[in-house]
């Protein structure tokens, strides 16, 4: 792939391809959501573009420009080679050798800048349609980068929230309190929390499905927990929270081609392998203090990210959402 000189039929077989794939993301509501959610919170900079780009680019893409961005990106010190599993590591770097050794180091053409730190603007995006039986809500605030030491807090905050959708059992008796409160009101279809992750910048926050009309309750409810995290969250939630996230981390790695991929991930993030040793004990160390700390300053009095899509008529305005980011009281 690398050293290929793509013909006309192949590019645009490939286009039509793209433009498929195009069309079944805008049916997916969820990835909806988290586009025009990171339109808004990268609002002007290069992470508020959505994967495939505009269809315009798509449909105008030509042969020279792929062979160009080849030749300006596809170069040995942007690119990590990973195995796992049975790989003899010999024969490894010799295919890599005969295969990859044409790329060099040099470059033909201007080399690519290093990318800008991008900014985060709290604001919202809602696309408002009535016709849709449920409404598609994410919030966010920005959250640390890859290699910030507030990352590894920030996803044990991130577990402590969870995830729920109403085929789960456990009902009231989930450990997470927001799984709990939703399971007993019933007002939400399900929610999930993330932490993504870039190289200097991350989006931390709720993806909610819900009714019509439980929009409001639901974000109120999502900005209560958030506050418990920054005043009231106890050492054994923290506990539990921290197990379940060693846990799912090792289920991730269940297999040679997720260990491949995390291998090439972390080397390209962190320039290293991290043992599971050593995650696990970061892990481990987050204590209470850390997650009221961490949360305190990237949750409390911050202005969040809003994209909702939907019957979304009883979801607050943005002052209302932004002035319950902190709690008048002592």
């Amino acid at each position: 792939m690398m050293v290929c000189k793509p013909g006309e039929a192949e590019i645009e077989r490939e286009r039509g391809v793209i433009l498929r794939e195009m069309q079944e993301v805008e049916t997916n509501l969820q990835e909806v959501v988290f586009d025009h959610l990171h339109s808004t919170a990268y609002q002007g900079t290069s992470l508020g573009r959505t994967i495939l780009g505009p269809t315009k680019n798509i449909k105008s893409l030509t042969r020279q420009d792929l062979l160009d961005y080849i030749s300006s990106h596809y170069k040995s010190p942007r690119i990590v080679l990973s195995g796992a599993g049975g790989v003899n590591h010999e024969e490894l770097v010799k295919l890599a050798g005969q295969h990859l050794g044409c790329l060099g180091t040099s470059y033909e053409q201007e080399i690519p800048s290093l990318l800008s730190p991008c900014r985060f603007t709290g604001s919202e995006i809602r696309v408002r349609d009535d016709s849709m039986p449920l409404a598609h809500v994410a919030v966010a605030v920005e959250g640390a980068g890859w290699t910030d030491s507030d990352n590894i807090p920030l996803m044990v905050a991130n577990t402590l929230v969870g995830a729920w959708d109403r085929s789960q059992g456990g009902g009231v008796n989930n450990a997470s309190h927001l799984s709990a409160a939703a399971a007993e009101s019933n007002f939400a279809h399900s929610f999930q929390s993330f932490n993504t992750c870039y190289k200097d910048t991350g989006l931390w926050g709720i993806y909610w499905v819900c009714d019509p009309l439980n929009c409001e309750e639901m974000l109120f409810n999502v900005q209560s927990e958030w506050m418990r995290l920054c005043t009231t969250v106890t050492e054994a939630e923290v506990a539990r929270a921290r197990n379940l996230l060693k846990t799912n981390m090792l289920l991730q790695l269940d297999g040679t081609t997720p260990v491949c991929e995390d291998i090439g991930r972390q080397m390209l993030c962190y320039n290293r392998r991290i043992p599971l040793h050593e995650l696990e004990a970061r892990i481990e160390s987050v204590s209470a203090k850390d997650v009221r700390d961490v949360a305190m300053k990237y949750i409390y009095d911050r202005c969040p990210a809003v994209a909702a899509v939907g019957p979304v008529e009883n979801l607050p305005d943005y002052n209302r959402i932004r002035s319950s980011m902190y709690w008048l009281r002592l």
